[in-house]
Protein backbone atom coordinates (compact mmCIF):
# COMPACT_ATOMS: atom_id res chain seq x y z
CA UNK A 1 0.00 0.00 0.00
CA UNK A 2 1.85 2.97 -1.18
CA UNK A 3 -0.89 5.46 -1.79
CA UNK A 4 -2.61 6.65 0.83
CA UNK A 5 -6.40 6.28 1.07
CA UNK A 6 -8.72 9.38 3.47
CA UNK A 7 -9.29 7.70 6.68
CA UNK A 8 -12.86 7.88 8.51
CA UNK A 9 -12.71 9.20 12.07
CA UNK A 10 -16.50 8.99 14.19
CA UNK A 11 -16.28 10.99 17.14
CA UNK A 12 -18.55 11.86 20.08
CA UNK A 13 -19.57 15.44 21.05
CA UNK A 14 -21.74 17.21 23.65
CA UNK A 15 -22.11 20.46 22.15
CA UNK A 16 -23.05 19.99 18.75
CA UNK A 17 -23.48 23.18 17.35
CA UNK A 18 -20.38 24.79 18.58
CA UNK A 19 -18.44 22.08 17.14
CA UNK A 20 -19.82 22.12 14.00
CA UNK A 21 -18.68 25.81 14.22
CA UNK A 22 -15.48 25.25 15.53
CA UNK A 23 -14.79 22.50 12.66
CA UNK A 24 -15.76 24.66 9.91
CA UNK A 25 -14.92 28.52 11.20
CA UNK A 26 -12.06 27.45 13.15
CA UNK A 27 -9.91 24.62 11.45
CA UNK A 28 -11.44 25.11 7.74
CA UNK A 29 -12.99 22.06 7.35
CA UNK A 30 -16.12 21.46 4.70
CA UNK A 31 -19.43 20.29 6.01
CA UNK A 32 -20.96 17.39 4.46
CA UNK A 33 -23.84 15.44 4.84
CA UNK A 34 -25.66 16.03 8.04
CA UNK A 35 -28.24 15.37 10.13
CA UNK A 36 -29.57 17.37 13.29
CA UNK A 37 -27.17 14.82 15.57
CA UNK A 38 -24.29 14.21 13.35
CA UNK A 39 -22.42 15.84 10.85
CA UNK A 40 -20.02 14.92 8.36
CA UNK A 41 -16.41 17.09 7.46
CA UNK A 42 -13.49 17.12 5.04
CA UNK A 43 -10.96 17.05 7.26
CA UNK A 44 -8.06 17.48 5.62
CA UNK A 45 -8.62 15.51 2.86
CA UNK A 46 -10.26 12.52 5.48
CA UNK A 47 -13.44 12.07 6.55
CA UNK A 48 -14.32 13.02 10.05
CA UNK A 49 -18.06 12.20 11.59
CA UNK A 50 -18.96 14.39 14.86
CA UNK A 51 -21.59 12.62 16.65
CA UNK A 52 -23.82 14.33 19.20
CA UNK A 53 -23.99 12.03 22.69
CA UNK A 54 -25.46 14.60 25.29
CA UNK A 55 -23.95 12.08 28.16
CA UNK A 56 -20.37 11.67 26.53
CA UNK A 57 -17.77 11.72 29.76
CA UNK A 58 -14.45 13.38 29.13
CA UNK A 59 -11.14 11.78 29.58
CA UNK A 60 -8.02 13.64 30.53
CA UNK A 61 -5.32 11.30 30.90
CA UNK A 62 -2.11 12.24 29.05
CA UNK A 63 1.46 10.64 28.60
CA UNK A 64 4.70 12.45 29.50
CA UNK A 65 6.43 13.07 26.03
CA UNK A 66 9.30 15.46 25.30
CA UNK A 67 8.82 16.57 28.67
CA UNK A 68 5.05 17.45 28.22
CA UNK A 69 1.62 16.10 29.16
CA UNK A 70 0.57 15.22 26.18
CA UNK A 71 -3.61 14.40 26.26
CA UNK A 72 -4.72 10.56 25.64
CA UNK A 73 -6.15 10.42 23.52
CA UNK A 74 -5.88 12.54 20.37
CA UNK A 75 -6.15 12.59 16.88
CA UNK A 76 -4.95 14.94 14.21
CA UNK A 77 -3.51 15.42 11.04
CA UNK A 78 0.24 15.60 9.40
CA UNK A 79 1.27 19.06 7.65
CA UNK A 80 3.51 20.16 5.25
CA UNK A 81 6.39 22.06 6.78
CA UNK A 82 5.11 25.63 5.66
CA UNK A 83 1.29 24.56 5.87
CA UNK A 84 1.96 23.84 10.08
CA UNK A 85 3.21 26.79 10.60
CA UNK A 86 0.89 29.37 8.70
CA UNK A 87 -2.26 26.62 10.76
CA UNK A 88 -0.10 27.86 13.73
CA UNK A 89 -0.49 31.23 13.14
CA UNK A 90 -4.31 31.29 11.93
CA UNK A 91 -5.45 29.56 14.94
CA UNK A 92 -3.35 31.94 17.26
CA UNK A 93 -5.02 34.89 15.08
CA UNK A 94 -8.69 32.73 16.13
CA UNK A 95 -7.62 32.84 19.71
CA UNK A 96 -7.50 28.88 19.94
CA UNK A 97 -6.55 28.26 23.85
CA UNK A 98 -3.77 25.66 23.12
CA UNK A 99 -2.53 22.46 25.47
CA UNK A 100 0.62 22.59 23.88
CA UNK A 101 1.99 25.53 22.07
CA UNK A 102 3.26 24.98 19.01
CA UNK A 103 6.96 24.09 19.52
CA UNK A 104 9.54 21.70 17.95
CA UNK A 105 9.66 18.58 19.62
CA UNK A 106 12.91 16.28 19.11
CA UNK A 107 14.96 19.07 17.78
CA UNK A 108 17.98 17.79 15.85
CA UNK A 109 16.95 14.12 16.85
CA UNK A 110 15.39 11.80 14.66
CA UNK A 111 11.63 12.28 14.22
CA UNK A 112 12.03 15.87 14.36
CA UNK A 113 9.03 17.96 14.35
CA UNK A 114 6.42 20.83 14.75
CA UNK A 115 3.54 19.96 16.87
CA UNK A 116 0.19 21.56 19.07
CA UNK A 117 -2.49 20.37 20.70
CA UNK A 118 -5.53 22.51 21.69
CA UNK A 119 -8.99 21.06 22.40
CA UNK A 120 -12.62 21.18 20.14
CA UNK A 121 -15.28 22.62 22.36
CA UNK A 122 -16.28 18.57 23.37
CA UNK A 123 -12.67 18.28 25.27
CA UNK A 124 -11.74 16.40 22.42
CA UNK A 125 -7.82 16.31 22.14
CA UNK A 126 -6.20 17.40 18.42
CA UNK A 127 -2.73 17.05 17.49
CA UNK A 128 -1.47 18.58 14.26
CA UNK A 129 2.27 18.21 13.27
CA UNK A 130 4.56 18.63 11.04
CA UNK A 131 7.83 16.30 10.46
CA UNK A 132 10.72 18.59 9.45
CA UNK A 133 11.75 15.21 6.95
CA UNK A 134 8.54 13.23 6.18
CA UNK A 135 10.61 10.11 5.53
CA UNK A 136 11.55 9.50 9.15
CA UNK A 137 7.30 9.86 10.28
CA UNK A 138 7.90 5.83 11.09
CA UNK A 139 11.79 5.89 11.78
CA UNK A 140 12.51 4.57 15.65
Amino acid sequence: MNELSPFHLAISVNNFESCKIFYKEILGCKEGRSSDHWADFNFFGHQLVIHFEKSRINSSNSNLIDGKEVPVPHFGIILKWNDFNNFADSLTKKKVKFIIKPYIRFKGLVGEQSTMFFKDPSENALEFKSFKDTKQIFTK
